[in-house]
């Protein structure tokens, strides 16, 4: 892949959605965090590490 190339549909990236090429693929990307298509490397987190409460 071309380091210019948009990571989403592999067109030349544009400067005013960088990494992307377009609004579209960058809403792409962002919904597959969403939607847990990507992930972090590391041992699950416990729930109170994520989001501790208030005591």
């Amino acid at each position: 892949m071309s380091r210019n190339a948009c990571p989403i549909c592999k067109k030349p990236r544009q400067a005013d959605h960088a990494p992307f090429c377009s609004p579209r693929c960058r809403d792409v990307d962002l919904a597959r965090w969403f939607g847990e298509d990507y992930a972090v490397p590391g041992p699950p987190a416990a729930p109170e590490e994520v989001a501790p409460g208030e005591d």
